[in-house]
């Protein structure tokens, strides 16, 4: 009973000194992302909405992380948006998320959730990096109020590029509003210079919640007194006012009768999975008090979650990297924070729509641009770099591979070419060799390292075919771990080589084996 009266207390005042305004500036980051995953996935807006509430609250209940928040992954839209395309309906997409919610509780059964601690820690950090540039990049076109779907595609490509850069800045500039990035601007100022002050003086507030509050009162300072500065609608969030009138449910019918419904399903599960796993591992690098999330519990947490998510018309879910580190950058100590966000989601879209939908885009902007900065900071690439080229290389091809393709493929190109400097290593460090000339002969001792593998046996192989005649070797064993077979069968070979070139062999700790001839 004291235990349980202590953990009531810890949690009551986590919430109320810390994770009340950790979750009031969460909401403000997941809206604008629940919306725009919402479009990017070419499904109706209210699928990213579902999706941030169940994973906010549901997921969290059944998660046993203390800092990652689920919700809609940007990750995933290109998927959903060809599955939709695929199968035909959205409706369709909804029954794969369904599927893939099943197939992960089974993955989370049988407690195959652990294979992400295979996958090294510069490649978890070049993710993250690679996501803080996205993300800031994406939020460029809103913070200065260009209204058009092509800014990064075509006027910004042809600025950089310096293809009628005149003719496209004009562009810019009349697709662009003063308004907005005024707004953008003091809002920036705010965050780097009062938000240290406002954080001492009023903590139980957020500075985020203050930002929001300027950029909703500014836009009608702009329409009564500055009409030439005044934000035009599609600046503006947009919720629907009658959210669940637009809802549609899975087609259950589709499962026998369209066999890409189970396609997709794996291909959601298995990223989804993938995203989800790699997130929890780099928000425990985040965690102040170290908690290490059980990934097996995780995935059954977010398998339950997809299930409902997709029975109530909404996008897959994932643990996701963006709304945790700005979780954790506000200063969330339990789960609590993302839990009651997701309350905040709910209540706000169900009775104050009209509220959400007088907050410009540029200002929740910030906020991201914000959480992509400390994601991708300077100084955390900087310390990269100093760690040496083992960690540097695999980090940066992780960043660039990510930033030209995309998450999951970016990730699988990191470990690949971490794993080629492990095999390169691995390659050098099989033994050591010290060569000394005593007299007119030659001894050479073969130090093995505490584990040999096939990978060193070429270059054991090559060093012992330069042995002169009439020398001395010494091959010590003694201490290693593990000796591979065809290690030993260089060795045993070299034995009826170093006899016909009268070099005297000694070998210590490496056991004999009977070499295979292949007739």
């Amino acid at each position: 009973m004291k235990l349980l009266t202590r953990r009531t207390k810890f949690y009551f005042l986590a919430f109320l000194k810390h994770d009340f305004k950790a979750s009031i500036t969460l909401f403000l980051v997941a809206l604008p992302l629940a919306l725009g995953i919402s479009l990017a996935s070419n499904s109706p807006i209210y699928s990213g909405l579902v999706a941030a509430v169940v994973g906010g609250i549901l997921v969290t209940v059944l998660s046993g992380s203390g800092l990652s928040v689920s919700g809609p992954a940007a990750g995933l839209t290109a998927i959903c948006a060809a599955a939709i395309t695929e199968l035909g309906s959205v409706e369709a997409l909804f029954l794969s998320v369904t599927v893939a919610g099943i197939l992960q509780i089974f993955l989370g059964i049988f407690r195959l959730g652990g294979f992400t601690h295979f996958i090294p820690s510069a490649v978890i950090k070049g993710m993250l990096a690679a996501i803080g540039i996205i993300l800031i990049s994406k939020q460029a076109p809103l913070l200065i109020g260009y209204g058009l779907p092509d800014f990064w595609s075509k006027e910004m490509i042809n600025i950089i590029t310096l293809n009628h850069i005149f003719e496209h800045l004009d562009s810019v500039y009349i697709n662009s509003s003063f308004g907005v990035a005024f707004i953008s601007l003091v809002s920036f100022a705010t965050l780097i210079f009062i938000k240290p002050i406002l954080d001492k003086k009023i903590t139980f507030v957020p500075t985020a919640f203050f930002i929001v509050i300027f950029g909703i009162l500014t836009p009608v300072f702009f329409e009564k007194y500055v009409p030439a500065l005044s934000l035009k609608p599609s600046q503006f969030v947009s919720v629907p006012e009658n959210l669940f009138t637009e809802i549609k449910f899975p087609d259950y019918d589709a499962v026998f009768s369209n066999v890409n419904i189970l396609k997709n399903a794996f291909l959601i599960c298995f990223v989804a999975t993938l995203e989800t796993l790699l997130s929890v591992e780099a928000i425990d690098k985040l965690d102040p008090f170290n908690r290490i999330t059980p990934q097996n519990r995780e995935l059954v947490a977010q398998g339950t979650g997809n299930f409902v998510s997709g029975l109530l018309g909404g996008l897959p879910i994932t643990a996701v990297i963006v709304r945790s580190s700005a979780n954790a950058e506000a200063g969330a100590r339990t789960k609590l924070s993302a839990f009651f966000h997701g309350v905040w989601l709910f209540v706000l879209i169900l009775f104050a729509g009209k509220i959400l939908n007088k907050i410009p885009y540029c200002v929740l902007a910030v906020i991201l641009v914000r959480t992509g900065y400390n994601l991708a900071k300077p100084k955390m690439i900087f310390s990269v770099y100093k760690l040496g080229k083992e960690q540097f290389f695999p980090f940066a091809f992780t960043v660039v591979a990510t930033l030209l393709t995309d998450l999951l493929l970016g990730v699988c190109i990191g470990i690949a070419y971490a794993t080629y400097f492990i095999l390169k290593n691995t390659y050098k460090a099989g033994y050591l060799l010290e060569e000394v000339l005593k007299g007119e002969t030659k001894h050479y001792s073969f130090r093995l390292a505490d584990n040999v593998s096939f990978i060193n046996k070429k270059r054991l192989k090559d060093e012992l075919e330069k042995v002169p005649d009439f020398s001395v070797v010494k091959i010590d064993g003694s201490h290693c771990v593990y000796i591979d077979y065809d290690v030993l069968e260089i060795i045993s070979e070299f034995k009826t080589k170093a006899h016909h070139k009268h070099i005297e062999l000694n070998l210590s700790g490496v056991p004999e084996v009977e070499t295979i001839v292949v007739h």
